[in-house]
Protein backbone atom coordinates (compact mmCIF):
# COMPACT_ATOMS: atom_id res chain seq x y z
CA UNK A 1 0.00 0.00 0.00
CA UNK A 2 3.26 2.15 0.77
CA UNK A 3 3.86 2.62 -3.06
CA UNK A 4 0.24 1.82 -4.74
CA UNK A 5 -2.68 4.18 -6.21
CA UNK A 6 -5.76 2.32 -5.11
CA UNK A 7 -6.58 1.95 -8.90
CA UNK A 8 -3.03 -0.04 -9.21
CA UNK A 9 -4.22 -1.93 -6.19
CA UNK A 10 -7.14 -2.72 -7.55
CA UNK A 11 -5.54 -3.65 -11.10
CA UNK A 12 -3.11 -5.94 -9.63
CA UNK A 13 -5.79 -8.45 -7.90
CA UNK A 14 -7.45 -8.56 -11.75
CA UNK A 15 -3.63 -9.40 -13.56
CA UNK A 16 -3.11 -13.64 -13.60
CA UNK A 17 -2.15 -15.79 -10.70
CA UNK A 18 1.37 -16.74 -10.16
CA UNK A 19 3.63 -13.34 -10.29
CA UNK A 20 4.48 -11.12 -7.24
CA UNK A 21 2.96 -8.24 -9.06
CA UNK A 22 3.61 -5.55 -5.97
CA UNK A 23 7.35 -6.18 -6.10
CA UNK A 24 6.45 -6.24 -10.56
CA UNK A 25 4.95 -3.15 -9.51
CA UNK A 26 7.91 -1.74 -7.58
CA UNK A 27 10.25 -1.99 -9.91
CA UNK A 28 8.13 -0.75 -12.61
CA UNK A 29 7.94 2.52 -10.46
CA UNK A 30 11.48 2.58 -9.56
CA UNK A 31 12.37 2.46 -13.75
CA UNK A 32 9.27 4.99 -13.78
CA UNK A 33 11.85 7.15 -11.50
CA UNK A 34 15.07 6.12 -13.15
CA UNK A 35 13.75 6.99 -16.66
CA UNK A 36 12.09 10.67 -15.85
CA UNK A 37 14.60 12.33 -12.70
CA UNK A 38 17.45 12.95 -15.66
CA UNK A 39 14.90 14.52 -18.03
CA UNK A 40 12.99 16.19 -16.14
CA UNK A 41 14.82 16.86 -12.86
CA UNK A 42 12.22 17.28 -10.38
CA UNK A 43 11.39 14.43 -7.91
CA UNK A 44 8.92 11.71 -8.42
CA UNK A 45 7.22 10.04 -6.25
CA UNK A 46 5.73 6.18 -5.97
CA UNK A 47 2.17 8.43 -5.77
CA UNK A 48 3.11 10.57 -8.39
CA UNK A 49 2.84 7.90 -11.26
CA UNK A 50 -0.23 5.18 -12.20
CA UNK A 51 1.14 2.03 -13.84
CA UNK A 52 -0.81 -0.14 -15.51
CA UNK A 53 0.38 -3.79 -17.30
CA UNK A 54 -0.20 -5.71 -20.61
CA UNK A 55 0.92 -9.70 -19.98
CA UNK A 56 1.98 -11.51 -23.25
CA UNK A 57 1.45 -14.88 -23.95
CA UNK A 58 4.02 -16.43 -21.81
CA UNK A 59 2.24 -15.02 -18.81
CA UNK A 60 5.86 -13.86 -17.70
CA UNK A 61 6.42 -10.88 -19.67
CA UNK A 62 4.74 -8.10 -21.00
CA UNK A 63 4.59 -4.43 -21.28
CA UNK A 64 3.77 -1.50 -18.74
CA UNK A 65 2.25 2.14 -18.79
CA UNK A 66 3.16 4.98 -16.86
CA UNK A 67 1.38 7.79 -16.82
CA UNK A 68 2.38 10.82 -14.39
CA UNK A 69 0.26 12.55 -12.53
CA UNK A 70 2.25 15.45 -12.06
CA UNK A 71 3.46 18.41 -14.19
CA UNK A 72 5.24 16.28 -16.81
CA UNK A 73 7.06 19.60 -18.61
CA UNK A 74 10.30 18.71 -18.83
CA UNK A 75 13.16 21.80 -18.96
CA UNK A 76 14.29 20.67 -22.74
CA UNK A 77 11.85 18.37 -25.44
CA UNK A 78 8.46 17.19 -24.81
CA UNK A 79 6.63 16.73 -21.69
CA UNK A 80 7.01 13.14 -20.15
CA UNK A 81 3.32 12.66 -19.73
CA UNK A 82 3.66 9.19 -20.36
CA UNK A 83 6.45 6.21 -20.44
CA UNK A 84 6.26 2.79 -21.76
CA UNK A 85 7.89 -0.08 -20.56
CA UNK A 86 8.75 -4.01 -20.86
CA UNK A 87 8.75 -6.17 -17.62
CA UNK A 88 9.73 -9.66 -17.07
CA UNK A 89 9.92 -12.87 -14.72
CA UNK A 90 12.40 -14.76 -15.20
CA UNK A 91 14.75 -17.50 -12.55
CA UNK A 92 13.49 -15.65 -9.50
CA UNK A 93 13.97 -12.13 -10.91
CA UNK A 94 11.70 -9.43 -11.89
CA UNK A 95 13.19 -6.68 -14.66
CA UNK A 96 11.87 -4.13 -15.77
CA UNK A 97 13.08 -1.02 -17.97
CA UNK A 98 12.31 1.94 -19.84
CA UNK A 99 13.87 3.30 -23.22
CA UNK A 100 13.40 6.76 -24.06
Amino acid sequence: DAISLPAERAELRSLPDGLHWDRILFCAKEATYKAWFPVVRRWLGFEDAHITFEVDDTGESGSFRSRILIDPTAPSGPPLEVLEGRWSVRNGLALTAIVL
